[in-house]
């Protein structure tokens, strides 16, 4: 195993203390391992949240920040955040206007945010409204959920909702645009490689040179099927398809398309791979209206990429154009 940290056991710790060092813009919680805007609560502003296990940098933290989150949480390698890391973040956001947990359909994410929401609505009676994520139309079921995975489309509802919220709109508005990108965006993945833990020191799974895993989740779970290495052009023929046989994206606002890197694929090959995804929406008659392109939602060392679309309206792509400044995704500003 070669790789850039020091005790396996301390990563997450000391990913944190690089976050905190090289954004002194955010404030970082290094015992509850939380990061924040830095000027959190905001007055009056819906304070939204979203976490998950380590490993999917720059997701979450790294979309910190004025026009998306105001506060992740980070558990351990691929391990939900505990409810006390939720809790504590809930009360610190709040600024009056309630919070929007943003939870991707993961067991134990669904179930801490669920436990940590009924506490703090307990303790100082804030109103929290949760909203899942389950675009990947990979599987119903994997070996971490009841129901389609989270994926893709947290990325973007953490951009759209954080927009809505930051412009001034009530709890139920954010969380209704929420739930509209998430019904709206679908999402599939491919793996040339497995993952490999620190912890663990060897791949997740046995993925033979010249194989791929096509509709992988992002925790090193095993795909949909396992076939040979396609070129770029049949690969996203593999990814495109099931998305637009699970949703209707016709429609004269067209679509956000989102070529997403899983963390050791380059960006010289996730260009190639968007360059078919386009020509493929293109003979469907789906206008682009809007792209993203690069490692937003990753799954550590993994070679592979997934493919998100979200079929948009007016408002929606007035909300992803709004200003966002995050260490991730920043425009506008």
């Amino acid at each position: 195993m070669n790789k850039l940290i020091n005790d396996p056991a301390n990563v997450v710790s000391d990913a944190l203390r690089g976050v905190a060092a090289a954004h002194p813009e955010l404030r970082v919680d290094h015992e509850q391992h939380i990061v924040y805007r830095g000027d959190a609560p905001v007055r009056g502003k819906v304070g939204l949240i979203s976490g998950g296990g380590s490993g999917h940098e720059p997701l979450h933290a790294g979309f910190v920040g004025p026009g998306m989150l105001d506060a992740a949480c980070a558990g351990e390698i691929f391990t939900s955040p505990v409810p006390d890391q939720i809790v504590a973040a809930t009360k610190a956001v709040d600024g009056g206007a309630g919070v929007l947990h943003i939870v991707k359909n993961y067991t134990g994410d669904v179930m801490n945010f669920e436990m940590a929401a009924e506490i703090a609505e307990a303790e100082t009676g804030v109103a929290v409204t949760a909203v899942v994520t389950d675009d990947d139309v990979a599987v119903q079921d994997s070996l971490y959920t009841a129901g389609r995975r989270g994926v893709g489309v947290t990325v973007l509802l953490e951009k759209i909702a954080g927009a809505a919220a930051d412009q001034g709109r009530p709890l139920d508005e954010v969380a209704a645009v929420a739930r509209k990108v998430n019904a709206n965006g679908r999402s599939m993945g491919v793996a040339l490689t497995s993952c490999t833990v620190p912890a663990a020191g060897k791949p997740t799974f046995d993925l033979p040179d010249g194989q791929m895993e096509v509709g992988i989740g992002i925790h090193g779970e095993p795909g949909r099927r396992r076939v040979p290495t396609a070129p770029a052009a049949e690969i996203a023929e593999m990814l495109v398809g099931p998305i637009l046989a699970d949703l209707d994206f016709t429609g004269d606002s067209g679509v956000i398309a989102f070529v997403n890197g899983m963390g050791a694929t380059p960006l010289l090959e996730l260009y190639v791979v968007y360059h078919e995804v386009a020509a493929i929406l293109g003979k469907a008659g789906i206008p682009i209206a809007r792209s993203l392109v690069g490692p937003y939602i990753t799954s550590l060392d993994m070679a592979g990429c997934s493919v998100t679309l979200l079929k948009a309206d007016d408002d929606l792509l007035r909300l992803w154009d709004a200003p966002v400044r995050t260490p991730a995704l920043r425009w506008g500003v």
